[in-house]
C-alpha cells in the first residue's frame, strides 16, 4: 500500500497527541499548547470579549472542553460559521472519591464503569492514573493535572483453572465485586487510603492531607503505534474520539485566513450523554456562537441569517467492517478500514445526517480529492448517537455525522487506518474553505 510520507507523519502526530492526553484534561491541555504555539490566545468566560476579523482565539470551560475559532474576513451574516465538533472523553473506569480499600493485604481502588467499555480489554493491561487533583492552597484550593507515566495498577484477570468456561462464555466482571484495580500489598500500620494518598501527594509536591478532590481515570501506559505489514494502521486507546480533535485541530491550525469564521467545539461527556455544563448538551456552544454574535455587532436577525449559513460537522469515529464478524453489519454499508471518511446516516436521528447534509460533505470530499463511504446500522441492533444531533438541535444549523471506520470501538486498545486520518484532515481543511 503505497502511503505518502506526510500521511505517515500525520498519523505519528496523532499517536503523540493520544499518549499526551490520557484523560479529558490531558486533552484540552494538549489542544491549548498547540493552539498558543500556534498564536492563538485564551479568552475567560468572565470577562467581556472584543473581537476582530483575523482573531485567533480559544475558551475552556471546565477544564475538559475547549472550542477554538478564527474570526472570518467577511462578515458572519453572509457567511454564516463552519463549525466541527468532537469529544474528548473516553469510555473507561473512573475512580470513586474515596476508592481505597484494603482487601486481606491488598490495597484496591475502587471504580465506576464511565459510558460503555468493553470491560475484558481492561485486564491484564498495564494501568496507571492521569486526571486532574484539587489541592488545598492558602485560601482555597488550585486544581492541578497529574499523571503517573510507569504502571500503577492492574485488574489481573482469574487463571483459566479457575474459571473454564472463559473462552465459551467470554470473559465478564462484576462490576461491583471484581472490578477494583489492584494498587499494592498492605504495610502494618498504613491505612489503604494513605496508601493510596502517598504517591499522589508526592508526585504534587503537597502533602497527602492536601489532597482535596480529584477526577481520576485509569488509563493504558502502552504507547501508540503503526502496525500492518506496510504499517498502514494505529493501534492505541481513546482513538474515539482523539483521533477526530486531532483531525479537526489539525485542519483548523491549517486554516489561515478563512472567508467565514471557522470553530473547532471539544466537549467532555459524550460517552454519558452530554448533558452537564461541559457537554454539547450544555450552554457552551451556544454561548460562544452568540458572542461571537455580538463582538460582530449582529443584531437578532443577522444572527438567524448567520446560523442559516452555517454548517455542523459531528466527527465521531465509526465502525469499520470486520472481516471475522460479516453478519454484525448492514449490508450495502461496508465501511472499510483505510477506504475514507465515512458519512453516517440514521432515520430516527441518531445521527444528525440529512440527504442533503450527506451529499454536501461528498461535495467537500470531491474538492479535496478523498474518497468518502456511508455507513448505516444495522436495523435489529441498537444504534448508538454523537454530539451531532444535540448540537444541530441547539443552534439550529444543517449538520452531517461523519467518521473515520475503525476497528474495536470502546476497546482499551483501538484500531484504524493510516489513510483515512489523513483523508479527515484533508477534508476538514476543506470544510473550513468551503
Amino acid at each position: 500500500m503505497n502511503i505518502p510520507d506526510a500521511t505517515r507523519a500525520q498519523a505519528q502526530d496523532l499517536l503523540a497527541f493520544i499518549d499526551a492526553s490520557p484523560s479529558p484534561w490531558h486533552a484540552v491541555d494538549t489542544c491549548e499548547a498547540r493552539l498558543t504555539a500556534a498564536g492563538y490566545t485564551r479568552l475567560d468566560e468572565a470577562e467581556r470579549w472584543s473581537l476582530k476579523a483575523g482573531d485567533r482565539r480559544y475558551v475552556v470551560r471546565g477544564g475538559s472542553s475547549i472550542i477554538a475559532f478564527i474570526v472570518g474576513s467577511q462578515p458572519a451574516a453572509t457567511t454564516g460559521l463552519r463549525l466541527i465538533g468532537a469529544h474528548t472523553d473516553s469510555p473507561g473506569l473512573r475512580l470513586k472519591p474515596k476508592p481505597a480499600e484494603d482487601n486481606a493485604g491488598m490495597v484496591r481502588l475502587g471504580v465506576e464503569v464511565y459510558g460503555g467499555p468493553i470491560l475484558a480489554t481492561f485486564a491484564d493491561r498495564d494501568l496507571s492514573l492521569a486526571g486532574r487533583v484539587n489541592v488545598r492552597v492558602p485560601g482555597g484550593f488550585e486544581s492541578r493535572l497529574i499523571r503517573f507515566d510507569e504502571p500503577l495498577l492492574r485488574l489481573p484477570n482469574l487463571a483459566i483453572h479457575m474459571n473454564r468456561e472463559v473462552n465459551e462464555s467470554g470473559l465478564k466482571f462484576n462490576k461491583q465485586t471484581e472490578l477494583p484495580l489492584l494498587l499494592g500489598v498492605s504495610e502494618d500500620g498504613v491505612k489503604a487510603e494513605a496508601r493510596f494518598r502517598e504517591p499522589i501527594a508526592a508526585k504534587l509536591g503537597v502533602e497527602p492531607g492536601d489532597l482535596l478532590t480529584w477526577e481520576l481515570n485509569a488509563y493504558d501506559t502502552q504507547k501508540g503505534a503503526l502496525w500492518g505489514v506496510d504499517r498502514e494502521f494505529v493501534a492505541n486507546s481513546q482513538l474515539d474520539n482523539l483521533a477526530s480533535c486531532h483531525a479537526a485541530l489539525s485542519a483548523l491550525l491549517a486554516t489561515q485566513a478563512p472567508a467565514a469564521t471557522c470553530l473547532c467545539a471539544f466537549f467532555d461527556h459524550e460517552e454519558v450523554g452530554s448533558e452537564s455544563a461541559t457537554g454539547a448538551g450544555g450552554s457552551f456552544v451556544t454561548d460562544v456562537v452568540t458572542r461571537l454574535a455580538a463582538c460582530a455587532g449582529l443584531d437578532g436577525e443577522d444572527q438567524r441569517r448567520m446560523l442559516a449559513r452555517s454548517f455542523f460537522i459531528s466527527a465521531d469515529m465509526a465502525h469499520g467492517w470486520h472481516p471475522n464478524f460479516p453478519a454484525a453489519y448492514e449490508p450495502c454499508h461496508r465501511a472499510l478500514v483505510n477506504g475514507g471518511p465515512v458519512i453516517k446516516s440514521n432515520a430516527n436521528q441518531r445521527y444528525s445526517t440529512s440527504a442533503e447534509t450527506a451529499a454536501r460533505f461528498m461535495a467537500i470530499c470531491e474538492q479535496a480529492g478523498v474518497p468518502c463511504q456511508q455507513y448505516a446500522h444495522r436495523t435489529d441492533l441498537g444504534c448508538g448517537s454523537t454530539i451531532g444531533p444535540i448540537v444541530a438541535s441547539r443552534l439550529g444549523i444543517p449538520s452531517v455525522d461523519v467518521g473515520s471506520p475503525m476497528w474495536a470501538m470502546h476497546s482499551i486498545r483501538e484500531s484504524a487506518g493510516v489513510l483515512d486520518h489523513g483523508y479527515m484532515i484533508a477534508a476538514m481543511t476543506t470544510a473550513f474553505a468551503h
